[in-house]
């Protein structure tokens, strides 16, 4: 087995130069504050074993990191019937683009990019009683930590400066495609956006998606081995926008990132591992912790090819 410890912190300082460079997500004041020195990385294996290094147990905003869990509520809810209003192919396009929507009738390319991440949040809020608290149980009960929490510094920020996400959410309801009022469904993904967790509770919180549905800890299935599967696929072809094929092609291993500067990876069967950096590179990904993780697939000798 490799030495995760070393790794690890072997990569912790191969990557420090790389800190300094890309620049953190200021179109929402609340990112635009956080160092960019800050570095951590985490490592939870199928049996439980945990390694970390740098500032892993230290909570950041996941932002788009959350559409996992609100996709897994949503297939939990209504199963294939979502893929009827979102679709499951790369984008090719930014993250909050409005371009395809029109061309497509108002279907998303697939749920990972904000406009099918709206259409995700759509379905929770029709198919959940309490979706926030449900939510944050679930992501909870993943992860093994009962503290994790929304930082509403960050929802408000997000939601002053929401305007895009607004046109996507008034664009795809000019199609049919959200049945909810506007401020609902934005108020409701600004909210799963702003939550804030660790490298290590991300790498805990993941492990089901590489234990083929099945939370190790609880013995609980959250998905079936189908659709873990299908979630794996879509990580690796849709989770890192339209960088998927290079992440693709130099990490090789589903993964999906957020704007805080996060990155999960899954390597199914064995582990699941964790990363942030706060700088980000022209695609919207972190940019150290897009090399980093690169390093470690190539340390380890672990991918899913």
């Amino acid at each position: 087995m490799p030495d995760y410890q070393a790794i690890l912190d072997e990569i912790r300082d191969e990557v420090q130069p790389l800190l300094v460079q890309g620049h953190v997500a200021d179109y929402i004041p609340r990112l635009a504050c956080v160092p960019r020195e800050k570095f951590g990385m985490a490592v939870v294996t199928l049996d439980g074993q945990l390694y970390q290094t740098g500032d892993a147990a230290e909570a950041f905003s996941i932002q788009s990191i959350s559409k996992v869990y609100t996709l897994t509520l949503a297939l939990q809810s209504i199963g294939d019937k979502l893929w009827q209003r979102v679709g499951r192919e790369p984008s090719g396009n930014a993250f909050n683009s409005l371009v395809q929507l029109e061309l497509e009738n108002g279907l998303p390319r697939n749920p990972f990019i904000n406009a099918g991440a709206l259409v995700v949040a759509d379905v929770v809020l029709a198919t959940r009683k309490d979706p926030r608290a449900q939510l944050l149980a679930a992501i909870r009960g993943c992860s093994g930590n009962p503290d994790i929490r929304d930082d509403p510094e960050v929802a408000l920020s997000e939601k002053a400066n929401g305007f895009r996400n607004a046109a996507l959410a008034n664009f795809i309801r000019s199609f049919g495609n959200l049945e909810h009022a506007i401020d609902d469904i934005l108020d409701f993904y600004f909210f799963q956006c702003s939550l804030a967790m660790s490298c290590v509770d991300l790498a805990r919180g993941f492990l089901f998606l590489a234990n083929q549905g099945r939370c190790p800890w609880s013995g609980t299935n959250i998905l079936s081995t189908d659709q873990a599967k299908r979630i794996n696929a879509l990580m690796l072809t849709c989770g890192t926008y339209d960088a998927a094929g290079d992440f693709a092609y130099q990490v090789g291993i589903p993964g999906k990132s957020g704007v805080g500067g996060g990155i999960v990876g899954v390597i199914p069967n064995q582990l699941a591992v964790a990363v942030w950096s706060p700088a980000l590179n022209a695609k919207g990904n972190s940019l150290a912790g897009s090399a980093a993780l690169e390093r470690f697939t190539a340390k380890t000798g672990l991918s899913i090819f």
